[in-house]
C-alpha cells in the first residue's frame, strides 16, 4: 500500500440557501486504502459523496484526484476516470438480467450503445461479468431479473456492477445497511480483497460499525457539517468527542 493520496478533499464547504451542509472539509485517501466517512445522521456524509461522484457542486472548496481537480468535471465523466459508486437506495435496472445489470458497468471503456452492449457484448466483458458475480456470489442467477433478487443479494449485484468499471476509487454508500450478519461478513471480505490484493482505493460512508471497525485504515467523523475527528479504528474507538457525537457511551463498538 502507498501513502500517496489518490483522493484529497481541501476546504470542501456545500450550501443549501442558508443551510450549510458541509462546512471546510479537508481530508485525504490513500491509495490502495479502505477510508471510512462516518457520523449521525445529517453530518453531511452523503453531501460529501454527492460532491466526490460530481452530482453536486461545491460552495467552496476542491476535490483532486491524483493531484488533478475535477471539483467542475460531470458525473457522466467519473467513471472514465476511474470512479465508481454504490447508492445508499438501490439503482438497478429491474427488469433487466442480473448478468446484463453488471454488463452495463462495462459501458465506461468501449461500447458504442447501450443497446448494443447487451445485444452483442464482447466476449471479455461477458468474461468479466462472470467473474464478478461469481466474486459476489450470483452467478447462479446470471439470468434472473435483478428485481426478483433479495434485498442483500441486490446489493451485491449493485456491488459487482460498480467494479465492472475497474475503478482505482470505489466509492460505497452504506454497503451494509440492511445485510445480515454472514452477508456483512461476506463484503468484508470481498473489500479487504479489492484493497490488499488488487490495490483498488474504497470509501465508505457507513453506520455499520462492525464493518467500518474491522476494515477501514483509516475513518473521518463528521458532525454537523463538520469533521471532529480522524484516525485509526483503535483512536477513534477511545476518542471522546466521536463517543459523545455518535457512538454512545456504553455502546459496543466492537
Amino acid at each position: 500500500m502507498s501513502d500517496e493520496a489518490l483522493l484529497s478533499i481541501d476546504g470542501l464547504t456545500v450550501r443549501f440557501g442558508g443551510l450549510t451542509a458541509v462546512d471546510d472539509l479537508s481530508f485525504q485517501v490513500r491509495r490502495g486504502r479502505i477510508h471510512a466517512l462516518i457520523g449521525p445522521n445529517g453530518a453531511g456524509k452523503s453531501t460529501t459523496f454527492n460532491c466526490i461522484s460530481r452530482y453536486y457542486d461545491p460552495t467552496g472548496g476542491s476535490i483532486s484526484l491524483e493531484g488533478q481537480d475535477i471539483t467542475r468535471h460531470g458525473a457522466a465523466h467519473m467513471a472514465a476516470l476511474g470512479v465508481a459508486r454504490t447508492f445508499q437506495n438501490l439503482e438497478l435496472f429491474g427488469e433487466l438480467s442480473v448478468e446484463e445489470n453488471v454488463l452495463l458497468g462495462t459501458y465506461a471503456y468501449g461500447a458504442r450503445g447501450l443497446g448494443r452492449l447487451l445485444r452483442r457484448p464482447a466476449a471479455g466483458n461477458r468474461e468479466l461479468a462472470h467473474h464478478l458475480l461469481e466474486r459476489v456470489g450470483l452467478v447462479d442467477v446470471l439470468d434472473a431479473k435483478a428485481n426478483s433478487l433479495d434485498f442483500g443479494r441486490q446489493k451485491m449485484l449493485e456491488l459487482a456492477r460498480a467494479l465492472a468499471i475497474k475503478p482505482r476509487l470505489l466509492l460505497l454508500d452504506e454497503p451494509a445497511a440492511g445485510l445480515r450478519n454472514r452477508e456483512i461478513d461476506k463484503l468484508d471480505g470481498i473489500l479487504s480483497e479489492l484493497a490488499t490484493r488488487e490495490g483498488v482505493t474504497v470509501l465508505l460512508v457507513e453506520h455499520v460499525m462492525q464493518l467500518v471497525m474491522s476494515i477501514s485504515d483509516r475513518i473521518t467523523v463528521m458532525s454537523f457539517g463538520h469533521k471532529i475527528a480522524e484516525g485509526t479504528p483503535a483512536q477513534i474507538r477511545s476518542d471522546e468527542r466521536v463517543i459523545e457525537a455518535y457512538l454512545g457511551k456504553g455502546a459496543d463498538h466492537e
